[in-house]
């Protein structure tokens, strides 16, 4: 009886070919679910570094009038960047517009994200602000609220 149980096990070594596919269909359907969630991902940590970007931006614009007596006439991407350095780093995202609105009483400033998307910070001659955004694709909005089509707010 030994010999026999000896023997059993010996012949019962390794996996079988149903054991390899069944493992391999469990591993494919978690990649499945797990890849897409992560481009999403990276995604939005692209536009949030947009995000903080226009922000900075728009500190810095808020700084210039200071230093201009309250008025945004002449602002420029390279005036901006002057004040804040940071600005000029092109990573994951560049500040591609800054520009005066309202006869220098409010400015534009906006960032364009490595995934296409763009984020505005806007100040009207009220001093009211409006943060508009643009995605490059509907079916990916990352961290901007589409209202219509590809545009939205954030």
């Amino acid at each position: 009886m030994l010999n026999r149980l000896r023997q059993r096990v010996s012949d019962e070594s390794g996996f079988t070919l149903i054991e390899l596919l069944v493992v391999i269909l469990i591993v494919g359907i978690l990649a499945a679910i797990a890849i897409p969630a992560f481009l999403n991902q990276k995604s939005k940590a692209s536009d949030s570094n947009a995000e903080t970007q226009v922000q900075t931006a728009q500190t810095a614009a808020e700084t210039y009038a200071t230093e201009n007596e309250g008025s945004y006439a002449s602002m420029s991407v390279a005036k901006l960047q002057a004040i804040e350095p940071t600005l000029k780093e092109k990573g994951s995202s560049e500040l591609v517009k800054a520009e005066e609105k309202s006869s220098g009483a409010g400015y534009l400033v906006e960032t364009k994200a490595a995934t296409g998307d763009t984020f505005v910070v806007e100040r009207t001659s009220t001093g009211e602000f409006n943060r508009p955004c643009k995605v490059a694709s509907a079916s990916n909005p990352g961290d901007c609220k589409l209202t219509s089509g590809t545009t939205g707010t954030w």
